[in-house]
C-alpha cells in the first residue's frame, strides 16, 4: 500500500509502475470517481514515453497512446461487444479504468490497483 499526498505523487507512483510494464499486459483500475485513476494513468503514459496529453476517454471509451490503450467503462453497464477484447494483449500496454465493470474478460495476468480518496488530496493506491 501507497499513500500518494498530492496528484504529482500518483503521477510519479503511475512512471515507476510503468517501468515494470510490457506489450500485452493489462491494468485493472478501480475506485470511486475522483480518486485518481486518470491521474495515475497519465503517470503511466508520461512513464511509458508518450507524450501526448492523455484525458479520460469517458466518451469516446478508449484512447490510443502508443503503446498504451486507456480504457474507461464509467458510461457503460458492460463492455461486451465493443472490442476491448482487441486490446487485451499482443502489442498495447492496457490500462482499463471502472475495470470492475468487466472482471470475466480480464485476463489471468492482470495487474490490479485500487485507489481510495482519503481526502481532498490523499490517495491509498494499493496492488491487490
Amino acid at each position: 500500500m501507497i499513500i500518494s499526498r498530492s496528484a504529482a505523487e500518483t503521477m510519479e507512483f503511475g512512471r515507476q509502475l510503468a517501468q515494470s510494464l510490457r506489450p500485452g499486459d493489462v491494468v485493472a483500475l478501480t475506485g470511486d470517481l475522483g480518486a485518481g485513476k486518470t491521474c495515475l494513468v497519465k503517470g503511466i503514459a508520461a512513464g511509458l514515453g508518450v507524450t501526448q496529453e492523455v484525458t479520460s476517454p469517458t466518451f469516446t471509451l478508449i484512447h490510443e497512446y502508443p503503446p498504451l490503450a486507456h480504457v474507461d467503462l464509467y458510461r457503460l453497464d458492460s463492455a461486451y461487444g465493443i472490442g476491448l477484447e482487441d486490446y487485451l494483449g499482443g502489442q498495447w500496454i492496457t490500462v482499463i479504468e471502472w475495470a470492475e465493470k468487466i472482471e470475466s474478460l480480464l485476463p489471468a495476468h492482470t495487474k490490479r490497483i485500487r485507489l481510495t480518496a482519503l481526502d481532498d488530496t490523499t490517495r491509498r493506491i494499493e496492488v491487490v
